[in-house]
C-alpha cells in the first residue's frame, strides 16, 4: 500500500513579508509545491497589514491543501519589547487563517530549526540555504531568505513527524536533535522518556 502524499505548510512570519513554503512528502520523497511570500502592502496601518497576511496566508492554505502548518516560533531580543508585540500579532492572524481552515498548527524555535537541518543551532543562512538545497534537490538556493526559512521550517516538521510517536528528539539520522521545547512540549527529563 502507498503512502498518500502530505503537504506541510512552512510559514516565517513577518509583518512586513511572511514567506511560505509548501512541501508535499510522497513514497519518501519530497518536493517542493510553491514558495513565496505574502507582503504587508499597507504602510502605517497595522490593522490592514494583518487583514493582508491573513487573506494571503488563507489563500495559500486553500488553493494547496496542507494538512499540517508549522510555524516559528517568536523570538525578540529583551531589548526589543515591541518587535516582540508586533510579531505577536502577525503570529495571531497567521494561526488564525489555520484554525479556520482546520488544520493544526505546531511551533518550533529557529535554532531547533538550525540544529535539525545542519547540526548545529547557530548555522548561518547560507547553510541552512544550502540544507535545503541539497534536501529538497533544488537547483539553486532557495530564494528570499524569507522563502528558505519557511521552507526549513517545513523540513523540520517532517523529520520531526517521521519518527514513531510524532515529534522526536531527532531529526534525520544523521543529526542530532537539540535539548528543550518540542512541538510546544518539553521532553520528559532522562531516564524518564
Amino acid at each position: 500500500m502507498t503512502e498518500s502524499p502530505r503537504r506541510i505548510l512552512g510559514v516565517d512570519p513577518g509583518l512586513n513579508v511572511t514567506g511560505y513554503g509548501v512541501v508535499e512528502v510522497a513514497g519518501g520523497r519530497l518536493r517542493v509545491c510553491e514558495a513565496g511570500v505574502v507582503r504587508g502592502r499597507a504602510r502605517g496601518s497595522l490593522a490592514l497589514r494583518l487583514a493582508e497576511i491573513h487573506q494571503g496566508v488563507a489563500e495559500v492554505i486553500a488553493a494547496l491543501k496542507p494538512g499540517v502548518m508549522a510555524l516559528e516560533e517568536l523570538y525578540s531580543h529583551y531589548a526589543r519589547p515591541r518587535t516582540a508585540i508586533l510579531m505577536g500579532h502577525a503570529r495571531g492572524v497567521i494561526c488564525l487563517a489555520a484554525t479556520q481552515a482546520g488544520i493544526p498548527v505546531v511551533h518550533y524555535s529557529a535554532t531547533q530549526v538550525k540544529r535539525i537541518l545542519t547540526g548545529s543551532g547557530r548555522a548561518s543562512k547560507s547553510q541552512v540555504q544550502r540544507a535545503i538545497q541539497r534536501e529538497l534537490a533544488l537547483a539553486q538556493f532557495p530564494e528570499p531568505p524569507d522563502v528558505a526559512d519557511a521552507l526549513a521550517i517545513a523540513l523540520c516538521h517532517h523529520y520531526l513527524e517521521r519518527k514513531p510517536g510524532g515529534a522526536s528528539r531527532r531529526g534525520p539520522p544523521q543529526v542530532p536533535y537539540p535539548s528543550g521545547r518540542v512541538g510546544g512540549k518539553s521532553p520528559p527529563p532522562p531516564g524518564e522518556g
